[in-house]
């Protein structure tokens, strides 16, 4: 058993045990809330162009690796 189901079996068990209605309502709304399934994040344009640029710089092989990209950083952060 996966750690997330063994963590979820668990956390059900203790829910079984509460009898204050408030104290589940309350949780409820709390797991009702987090629900990713009905998230939805509407993105500013800026944010939609930059993800454009983004996919064109992908699609044009302009890339660098993290490994290349910490150490630029790391220069950068050494010339402050």
């Amino acid at each position: 058993m996966e750690a997330t189901d063994i963590l979820r079996n668990n956390i059900i068990d203790k829910l079984l045990t509460i009898t204050d209605a408030d104290y589940l309502s309350t949780i409820y709304q709390l797991v009702e809330r987090s629900s990713s399934d009905n998230d939805t994040v509407k993105l500013t344009n800026e944010q939609t162009l930059m993800l454009q640029l983004s996919d064109k710089d992908i699609q044009n092989g302009k890339l660098i690796s993290q490994d290349q990209l910490d150490k630029e950083d790391l220069q950068w952060v050494k010339e402050l």
